[in-house]
């Protein structure tokens, strides 16, 4: 039973690297379906806003908050891509996937960097205002 430990912890790594390529992958086709002319408006809009957010440089929960950070990383990103993915017409996602596949590295996402930090920016504000309401 102990012998049998290593080897099933060797496959669990293994599927978790193979899911974590093809989350990679994914992310970068749906960042050229964001810009194809041929995908549809509203999967366009939905394969933007995922791409952008997962390959931005920062977070909107930022990792070092306890469970709440991996949130995104572990359901927000997957879920986004597969409503993403829902969308685009099976053979535009087909030859998407092989594209990202020709890709070496992931673009970096300025949209997403600054759609971050707004979201960050207006809720500071928020609450920076019902502060100064509390204290006024």
């Amino acid at each position: 039973m102990i012998s049998d430990m290593p080897n099933h912890m060797g496959n669990w790594l293994s599927s978790a690297k193979r899911w974590a390529r093809s989350v990679k992958r994914d992310v970068v086709a749906l960042w050229i379906a964001a810009r194809d002319p041929r995908t549809p408006f509203a999967a366009k809009v939905v394969a933007g806003a995922v791409a952008a957010y997962a390959l931005s440089p920062i977070d909107l929960i930022p990792d070092f908050i306890p469970i709440l950070g991996y949130l995104d990383d572990l359901l927000i990103v997957p879920l986004g891509i597969l409503l993403a993915i829902g969308l685009i017409p099976a053979p535009l996602i087909s030859e998407f996937r092989i594209m990202a596949e020709n890709r070496e590295k992931l673009p970096p996402s300025k949209t997403g960097l600054l759609a971050v930090v707004v979201i960050w920016g207006v809720c500071a504000a928020i609450l920076s205002w019902f502060a100064w309401r509390q204290l006024s």
